[in-house]
């Protein structure tokens, strides 16, 4: 029998993901053994270079206010003023694939969402991956030819595609694969027993501890 599964698709630039950031972390300290997980990249916006439309900028900075409402988590609005947005998160997500192929995959996505929601930089543009890069111990050199390579494209493309497979509505999302099958898991921003008591109470008794 095979062991189950906790499927996390996320973005690193989804402002969503950053308001379930704390109680995905401790969800993740409660979670049986038993019990593996994997990051799925959902790739939010292609690659682009243009600004973002003043409709999308509008709108994204309501969601952040609505995050910090409801969830309390902190946003440097300065990135509105400082920068020029694009609607870009594909080198963000290649940021983190090749960050995993270290075993810095969960530090590549902190420092990214660091840079982007309380630094105030642009995650869409590859100096600021450069630098988290930098940050989490990969060398420039290694990581730019990651960023470059074909083989790294593939693997993005092909994670997307199986993330679109998933039985999700958007991003953060969380699927449990067990004994063959895929359940979408209902998230609960404030309260990470609620989940967890749904993945056990789906599990077979021996991978509960």
């Amino acid at each position: 029998m095979s062991m189950p599964t906790l499927y996390y698709v996320h973005d690193p630039m989804c402002s969503w993901c950053w308001g379930f950031q704390p109680t995905w972390n401790r969800l993740l300290q409660q979670l049986p053994s038993s019990v593996s997980v994997k990051r799925l990249v959902g790739g939010l916006a292609p690659d682009s270079y243009e600004p973002m439309p003043e409709e999308m900028r509008h709108y994204l900075q309501q969601t952040w206010r609505r995050i910090e409402t409801e969830l309390d988590r902190p946003f440097n609005h300065d990135f509105w003023r400082n920068n020029i947005p694009r609607r870009s998160t594909y080198p963000a997500c290649r940021a983190v694939i090749a960050a995993r192929q270290h075993d810095l995959e969960t530090e590549m996505i902190e420092a990214i969402q660091k840079a982007y929601y309380l630094d105030a930089r642009n995650p869409s543009d590859l100096q600021v991956l450069k630098s988290c890069a930098s940050q989490i111990g990969i060398s420039e050199k290694v990581f730019v030819e990651a960023m470059d390579s074909a083989e790294l494209e593939y693997q993005l493309q092909t994670e997307i595609a199986q993330a679109r497979s998933m039985p999700i509505n958007g991003f953060p999302s969380l699927v449990l694969e067990s004994e063959g099958q895929r359940l979408a898991l209902p998230l609960d921003y404030h309260n990470e027993a609620v989940m967890l008591s749904v993945i056990t109470s789906k599990l077979d008794p021996k991978f509960i501890e």
